[in-house]
């Protein structure tokens, strides 16, 4: 199969606040009051942990309906925990980022211990957010002026 490319496109609306298009949708990403922002949508970090806890879950259908296992009432929860000093430029020796993300998957199942487990293994290597959040994706930042 061909590489599918997915792209959005992003209008600054303040320091805190970007509005996103992808297709034909818009999302607004913004900070809470405390970090500056106005609380219009979820804050970037929490956008990366949406996008996660997303793509498990269409990974997670997909791999089940391949292995025969039924998934009832699947429910995912993720969340993180970062150090803002590098944001902040303060001295610090973490890295900007989440130092771990946990995800929890709770769902009903017939399927035997090791039939979840042979399935948990596989939608963690399948998943292509979690593939980015677990490996190195280099990353190019292009700065252009407007003229």
């Amino acid at each position: 199969m061909p590489d599918l490319t997915f792209a959005v496109k992003a209008h600054s609306e303040s320091p805190a606040r970007t509005r996103v298009s992808v297709r034909n949708f818009t999302l607004v990403v913004d900070e809470p009051p405390e970090l500056g922002g106005t609380d219009a949508g979820p804050n970037p970090v929490e956008t990366v942990l949406a996008a996660f806890a997303g793509c498990l879950n269409v990974v997670a259908h997909l791999v089940a309906k391949e292995q025969g296992l039924t998934l009832r009432d699947l429910e995912l929860e993720a969340s993180g925990a970062l150090n803002p000093d590098r944001l902040m430029n303060q001295p610090t020796s973490d890295r900007a980022g989440f130092k771990q993300i946990a995800v929890t998957l709770r769902f009903h199942t017939d399927a035997s211990p090791e039939a979840v487990e042979r399935w948990r293994r596989e939608v963690e290597a399948r998943c292509p957010v979690s593939d980015n959040l677990s490996h190195i994706t280099p990353v190019k930042l292009i700065a252009e002026h407007k003229t």
